[in-house]
């Protein structure tokens, strides 16, 4: 496992105890933290959240979680021993609610297929 992957993992960790434990912000929704993404230098982190809701529960997340970015850099640069707080940025992770919508789909093409197709009827195999 590379470094970068290690810090992604390490952070992805604390940002996610730091925003449900410490952030007591109204509107944060139920967030989870899904993926951090590393520059090699360590320098930037990219972190997505995925948050259990509509629309308007996505932009008061991101709201809440931007304007929380500095103490959340703070906490995570103490609890991480790095030469260098790393810059943080949240993004927003819809491959979820994507993957939830394509099941949904395959699971509607399966019911029309089961309906369009006949029932077989049962065969004698008599010989003559």
């Amino acid at each position: 496992m590379a470094r970068t992957d290690k810090v992604s993992e390490a952070i992805r960790q604390e940002a996610s105890v730091i925003i449900h434990d410490k952030l007591k912000d109204p509107r944060l929704g139920f967030i989870t933290i899904t993926n951090v993404e590393m520059t090699p230098d360590l320098r930037y982190a990219k972190i997505y959240f995925s948050v259990l809701g509509n629309e308007e529960a996505y932009k008061k997340t991101k709201a809440a979680l931007d304007s929380a970015s500095g103490f959340i850099r703070k906490l995570v640069s103490e609890r991480i021993n790095l030469k260098f707080a790393p810059e943080i940025s949240f993004h927003e992770d819809r491959s979820i609610e994507y993957s939830v919508r394509v099941e949904e789909i395959l699971n509607e093409i399966k019911e029309k297929d089961e309906q369009v197709k006949p029932k077989k009827s049962k065969r004698s195999n008599k010989k003559a």
